[in-house]
């Protein structure tokens, strides 16, 4: 393979239609999952549907959390193919294919073309990477643009003279700024973190002249800026403070309810990143053969994983995502690992054997056992093995499943340890048949398993709010918090600017300012919506869907609400106006 692509058109061809073939079928064959997926293509679509593309909207209000670059992809998207899921994902599709390209270029300056198409393989064969450019949240986009940023201060930092020192100073600070207009601030102290690092352990050694500093935060200023700039000059100042109050939260809250212990993303990293994550240890290890360049390569890539996994650590909201940078410098370290195995440098240790061993039993035994589902549902429904009520009746949902399903983990399982044991007998490059064995199971499992999944999760409640969607209702959730009413039940702007809505969220508005409430606009306006449809002056009927483990406090608190019916663990609400407001 690698003597076939010995030109670069000819690894450009080969990485653009395989990396499509890869990342963009399939893409649409599922609704949008909770809440992120979501709560991005809502957005989207409130910038369509208002024709306003300055803000970033969630229920037609400002939503100063995320800044609107990934937002402004997705609707373009959504303005080529519709509002739906292919277009919502369609932007991290195209980040795949874009992400291969760059390692491939990037992988030839840190390293020779061998070692780049390898890391591109090896990037997308990874289990996470994998599924993340077929997601529509922001992410991939977020993480590429921290990495070009980051490559190019290894250039900078490596050669900081003449010409080269300004384009290199130029690049990083453009995609640092890229980054921030893409997520937000935390792309400043992510690559302000690893600079630090590396010149403390540099031993405070110079690494750049102030005149290619001042050229770096120019180009990121300029980029990053441009749009808060503008907002700000539009007389929108508070942005800064709600982007501000919203990073300290994440950072002293479990915000979301998403909070875990210290070692989560450890543990995300070294199963999510399977077969990666194994190398990843093995090349900590230091090689002589190295030349100082690559030194200096490798030292930034150790540098910038471990910042993002403990910063992420320590950061109490615990969402898989927030480590995907470290799929960067752990790839990246994990193709080293396999180039040197491969060429005799580094050994297959009795440990790495016995890891992988383990971590493909247990994988692969959770694959078989996922693709079980339909052979073991009725025992795990009535075994009492699963404490949530919820859960169990997610588990009644009638899926049609083709009983052959669980070949996907049996053929994982024949794979790896084929390799696995190749690999003892010497032959290294069945390093190779581990990631094809891992790409091919993800692949399979995105396609044929995950829509399957998502029908015991949350399809009754997704195709509810469509009905209410196609009939006009305005449907909300109770006991639980989703953007899927938003998207799916496709609320307009008319809904949030009726007068008699307007003068009741005022008021409502004050009333929870003065119980101490300490949220943010758009969480107030999704509580103060709920609350009107309860119990406002409505003029057509209400819907609402809660989950059964709360169905007697709904209908205790909530006597107006009549249920309609439920199913799969959702039950479903509705509350009819009275009379005299329909007459008037």
């Amino acid at each position: 393979m690698f003597k076939l692509l010995n030109t670069d058109w000819k690894a450009w061809a080969f990485i653009i239609i395989a990396s499509s073939l890869l990342f963009i079928p399939f893409i649409g064959n599922m609704p949008l999952f909770d809440w992120d997926e979501i709560n991005f293509a809502e957005c989207a679509r409130e910038m369509l549907v208002s024709d306003n593309y300055s803000n970033v909207q969630l229920y037609f209000q400002p939503f100063w959390e995320k800044p609107p670059l990934f937002i402004w992809l997705q609707a373009i998207s959504m303005n080529l193919f519709g509002i739906n899921e292919f277009a919502a994902r369609f932007p991290n599709a195209i980040c795949g294919v874009v992400t291969l390209l760059v390692l491939y270029q990037t992988g030839k300056r840190l390293n020779d073309r061998k070692f780049a198409l390898t890391w591109s393989f090896v990037y997308a064969a990874t289990l996470l990477p994998h599924l993340f450019f077929k997601s529509g949240i922001i992410d991939p986009w977020f993480n590429l643009f921290i990495y070009s940023s980051v490559f190019f201060l290894i250039q900078h930092t490596n050669n900081p003279v003449g010409r080269e020192g300004y384009k290199t100073a130029l690049f990083s600070g453009f995609f640092l700024g890229l980054a921030l207009l893409t997520k937000g601030p935390a792309a400043l102290l992510l690559v302000g973190l690893t600079v630090v690092i590396v010149f403390i352990l540099g031993r405070f050694r110079k690494i750049s002249e102030l005149k290619f500093v001042l050229v770096f935060f120019l180009a990121f200023l300029l980029t990053g800026f441009s749009w808060f700039g503008v907002e700000l000059l539009k007389g929108n100042g508070a942005i800064i403070k709600e982007f501000i109050d919203y990073q300290v939260r994440l950072f002293q809250t479990e915000d979301s309810d998403h909070g875990g212990p210290f070692i989560y993303h450890f543990v995300v990293l070294l199963v999510g990143c399977f077969p990666s994550s194994l190398f990843l240890i093995l090349a900590h290890k230091r090689s002589p053969q190295d030349t100082p360049y690559q030194k200096h390569s490798k030292r930034w890539m150790v540098i910038l994983f471990w910042v993002v996994l403990i910063l992420f650590s320590i950061v109490k909201t615990k969402i898989v995502h927030y480590s995907s940078l470290c799929y960067f410098p752990l790839t990246y370290l994990a193709t080293y690992a396999i180039q040197k195995l491969i060429s005799g440098e580094f050994s297959w240790r009795k440990w790495l054997h016995t890891s992988f061993i383990i971590l493909t039993s247990l994988m692969g035994l959770a694959f078989i056992l996922v693709c079980c589902i339909p052979f073991l549902k009725d025992w795990l429904i009535h075994s009492n093995l699963i404490a949530d009520r919820f859960a169990v009746e997610n588990l009644k949902a009638d899926v049609s499943w083709s009983g052959a399903e669980w070949l996907i983990g049996l053929s994982f399982l024949a794979m790896m340890f084929i390799g696995i044991f190749k690999i003892r007998t010497g032959k290294t490059k069945f390093i190779y048949m581990l990631f094809f064995g891992s790409l091919l199971t993800v692949y399979s499992l995105i396609m044929v398993v995950a829509p399957k999944i998502e029908q015991y999760s949350q399809h009754a409640a997704i195709e509810f709010y469509k009905m209410c969607a196609r009939n006009g209702y305005d449907v909300e959730t109770i006991s639980f918090k989703s953007y899927a009413t938003l998207f799916y039940g496709k609320i307009m702007p008319e809904t949030m600017n009726d007068p008699a809505y307007r003068a009741y969220a005022i008021r409502r508005l004050g009333e929870l300012r003065e119980e101490g409430e300490t949220k943010n606009a758009v969480m107030y306006t999704g509580l103060i919506h709920t609350n009107w449809l309860e119990v406002g002056d409505i003029k057509k009927p209400g819907f609402f869907v809660g989950k059964i483990t709360n169905v007697d406090e709904i209908t205790e608190r909530r006597p107006a609400l009549k249920e309609l019916y439920r199913q799969n663990g959702f039950v479903f609400f509705i509350r009819m106006p009275d009379k005299k407001t329909v007459d008037r």
